[in-house]
């Protein structure tokens, strides 16, 4: 029987196509919140077992805003994953983050209107504490093996998550400057949050695609700009992931595994067993049979 994945990463299908990974394995996976959005390729990397799945689907044919987090987050939990990376296209907001750079963001602003954002409710009630909406721990070992890599990266900066699936106004470019945001993606949220309240370590490897449209001299993002990017950093991604998985333990020593530890504000034993058993996996050590 083969162990259970030790990270899991959400990004572009391209990025299994790498010859470093073996025994892969396509694994399909039921969840209570439905279908995730693409079957989740796992695999021995540097080794360690490793699942892998396509945000937007196989064929980039899922809009962001169609996205079935919860379902994705859930089958990766479901899998056995405890630290997730995310690898996503983002808008630099700042100068002094220019397009072909990797950031590790430290800090997420949650923009989006019409997604699901929590797996709880249906009688059970859960506040999860986000003020650090990235694992510290995780973020810099990322940090740490991108620039083990060889590429450009900066640690630390605000990502705030807009609905999409349209770019920005330069009136709202303008105005996430003023508000010290530091990029501007369309995924992160609910995903970083989902990914707490499953217990789970999260962080993002952003890579910059363009200046948004606020800068003057430079073109506005296009869908071309972001393509060209991203084609060109996922040997980058690829290499860092790699290292990653290579220096990761089987745990980190952070509080993200007892996350959900002190946020039942439902008296436990006047939750509705249906829901206790639809939330399954992630909260099965806090409702033992």
């Amino acid at each position: 029987m083969k162990p259970n994945p030790v990270l899991g990463v959400i990004g572009g299908s391209g990025l299994y196509h790498f010859s470093g990974l073996q025994d892969v394995e396509t694994v399909e996976v039921d969840t209570p919140f439905g279908t995730p959005s693409a079957p989740i390729i796992t695999g021995d990397l540097a080794g360690k077992r490793v699942a892998f799945l396509a945000r937007h689907g196989l064929n980039h044919s899922i809009s962001p805003s169609e996205i079935n987090y919860r379902a994705n987050i859930y089958a990766l939990k479901k899998l056995g994953v405890k630290h997730v990376v995310s690898v996503s296209a983002c808008g630099s907001l700042r100068d002094d983050y220019v397009p072909g750079q990797i950031i590790i963001p430290d800090q997420l602003v949650d923009f989006t209107r019409s997604r699901p954002r929590s797996f709880f409710g249906e009688g059970m009630v859960v506040h999860i504490g986000a003020a650090d909406p990235f694992c510290p721990a995780l973020a810099t070992l990322l940090y740490q093996a991108v620039a083990e890599s060889g590429a450009s990266v900066h640690k630390g900066g605000a990502l705030i998550t807009i609905e999409g699936p349209r770019f920005s106004t330069r009136g709202e470019s303008n105005l996430f400057r003023s508000w010290g945001m530091s990029i501007i993606g369309m995924t992160a949220c609910p995903e970083a949050f989902l990914a707490r309240e499953a217990e789970m370590c999260y962080a993002t490897m952003a890579h910059v695609t363009d200046y948004d449209v606020w800068h003057v001299t430079e073109e506005p993002v296009s869908v071309e700009m972001v393509i060209r990017i991203l084609l060109q950093n996922t040997e980058v991604a690829q290499r860092a992931i790699s290292l990653l998985a290579e220096s990761l333990p089987d745990e980190i020593p952070c509080g993200c595994h007892t996350a959900l530890a002190d946020a039942f504000i439902t008296r436990k034993d006047m939750v509705p067993p249906a829901t206790i058993q639809k939330m399954g996996v992630l909260v099965n050590k806090y409702f033992p049979e």
